[in-house]
């Protein structure tokens, strides 16, 4: 089926048809007729049609740094709810972490005009990553960073790893910490900036050697733990940078004879479905992730529909108590 045989079949002409395709005007007595055809027939116009006709793709491009994360899959079921109510298809981009990848998909999408705008959860902010935004003719929303003077959607990472260290001070004096690399300024340097203020507030002064870096896996979390208590055998607090480090860390003191929390507590962040049944469950940050996907979705849509929503929205957080803290 194509455009000519539904204007023939409604009686119509073929402008007629492509006015009712495209919301124009026509008609109440012609539009139940092309309405009947092509309820009827089951004739859906070409998207590749009407992206030429337009210039538009009626698609937006979502990068995101891993698609097996619990964070960003929250982020992505925020966002595709509110892509689909205002008329756009999402085209996900998996990057695995890789900063050169997310640049090539900046790039690539601004040259194939594949996309109507994009979405970026980034972790690690490049020269080029700034090159590419500022060269690009698409709307970029930023989700997971905050870049001053850029449309963006970011956790207060800061506040909510002090509040979760200055919980777990109340009953521990020698705390240690496991975070990740600080070029990721929101999970890295922030978070690792909030400790080291709950610790100042406390009075606690935590060894820079008792201060590791991991990646963001449950191993990483489980090899830094088992580093930590060799050298600070009399640790009685494990902060860590995510949940998933935390796991591995549960993991490696159940391995030592630790009892978790009357000899060591534990924290997390980000509060994913594991921490509720892990043993024992997980003390952690609850960052609003599927919230804050709808709120980029919007964001991207309103630049796309020609409002000035250039602005940095800031995220709550709550600190959620569980068993493997006192």
């Amino acid at each position: 089926m194509d455009i000519n045989q539904i204007a023939q079949m409604a009686g119509v002409s073929r402008a007629t048809v492509s006015r009712y395709f495209n919301e124009g005007y026509v008609s109440q007595e012609k539009r139940e007729r092309i309405r009947a055809v092509v309820k009827a027939t089951g004739y859906s116009p070409s998207q590749h049609a009407k992206s030429l006709r337009t210039g538009k793709s009626s698609t937006v491009g979502v990068i995101i740094p891993k698609i097996n994360s619990a964070s960003v899959s929250r982020m992505v079921a925020g966002m595709t709810p509110v892509f689909a109510e205002r008329g756009y298809q999402v085209l996900l981009a998996n990057t695995d972490n890789d900063a050169a990848r997310e640049v090539a998909y900046l790039r690539l999408f601004e040259e194939k005009r594949q996309v109507d705008g994009i979405v970026l959860v980034a972790t690690v902010f490049t020269d080029e990553h700034f090159e590419a935004m500022d060269q690009t003719n698409l709307p970029v929303v930023v989700l997971e960073q905050q870049l001053p003077g850029r449309s963006c959607v970011f956790q207060n990472d800061r506040d909510a790893m002090r509040d979760v260290t200055a919980l777990v001070l109340r009953e521990s004096s020698r705390p240690v910490y496991i975070g990740v690399l600080e070029e990721d300024l929101a999970a890295g340097r922030d978070r690792h900036l909030g400790f080291l203020d709950a610790c100042a507030d406390a009075g606690v002064e935590v060894p820079e050697h008792a201060q590791l870096v991991a990646d963001f896996s449950v191993d990483a979390g489980y090899t830094a733990a088992e580093r930590l208590l060799d050298e600070f055998p009399d640790t009685d607090a494990i902060v860590c940078a995510t949940d998933s480090i935390a796991y591995g860390a549960l993991t490696c003191l159940r391995e030592y004879g630790r009892r978790v929390p009357e000899d060591v507590q534990v924290t997390g962040v980000g509060d994913g479905e594991l921490s509720q049944i892990v043993t024992p469950t997980l003390t952690t940050v609850h960052h609003h992730y599927k919230t804050s996907g709808a709120e980029a979705a919007r964001m991207l849509c309103d630049l796309l529909d020609g409002h000035d929503a250039r602005r940095e929205v800031r995220m709550g957080y709550e600190v959620v108590t569980r068993n493997s803290t006192r």
